[in-house]
């Protein structure tokens, strides 16, 4: 490959970022707001998916491996498009903020919800056990024994779940969410210098994500007592 002649120097201005970098930043809140409503729409229904995939009732347990199976089979844009440009034509709207949550959060539980199984099968039948000997009904157990045991086996994959979502938001620029990569886009048509924007798009979701990876070891660290205790 012949790089005789190429300015590397043209691919990112500098100048142009720095002047850019307000107006680019003001879609980050959100983007964290379309991330954090995501997943926490995703922890609480992809626990309770996990939970009715384990059921031994076929009544939770088909139609929790039909939605994992289809959320897990389906594009997000594809599923944003259904949300915000689909519904509408049977009488159910959402704002673009809305669809974008939705979607996220909706889809990321079926990812949860495998991680959350399991997390839940990987912990010692003994506690299980443990619990019954102590006359502890199922959902005190689940809470003060089961749950914090697999907390701590489900954060790397959870917290990676996040990632994914935080990066993904990008997508709902195309529904109209005014979030970082929107913003981004804007200026790039505007300025004719997409490489430099999409480049200061990237340099900016990089720390954020470093933060949630360091969430993710002092989570790691608070429930490791658990493992160590049990």
């Amino acid at each position: 490959m012949d790089f005789h002649g190429f300015n590397f120097g043209g691919l990112f201005d500098v100048e142009l970022a720095l002047r850019s970098l307000p107006f680019v930043l003001g879609g980050l809140p959100m983007t964290l707001i379309v991330s954090f409503s995501g997943m926490l729409l995703g922890l609480v229904l992809g626990l309770f998916l996990a939970l009715a995939r384990g059921s031994s009732t076929l009544a939770l347990r088909i139609p929790a491996r039909m939605y994992i199976s289809f959320m897990r089979g389906t594009p997000m844009l594809v599923f944003l498009f259904i949300l915000y440009f689909g519904l509408p034509i049977v009488g159910i709207e959402f704002s673009a903020l809305v669809a974008a949550s939705l979607g996220f959060g909706l889809n990321s539980a079926a990812y949860i919800a495998e991680i959350n199984r399991s997390a839940l099968n990987s912990v010692d039948k003994g506690q299980w056990e443990s619990a019954k000997a102590l006359n502890l009904s199922y959902w005190l157990t689940m809470r003060k024994v089961i749950l914090p045991q697999a907390t701590r086996i489900a954060v790397p994959p959870l917290t990676n779940v996040f990632m994914d979502i935080i990066k993904a938001t990008s997508l709902a620029a195309v529904i109209t969410v005014p979030e970082l990569f929107q913003k981004a886009q804007i200026v790039a048509g505007r300025e004719f210098d997409s490489m430099t924007l999409y480049i200061l798009v990237a340099l900016i979701y990089w720390p954020v994500c470093t933060i949630i990876s360091f969430l993710q070891d002092w989570l790691e660290a608070r429930y490791s007592r658990f493992l160590s205790s049990s």
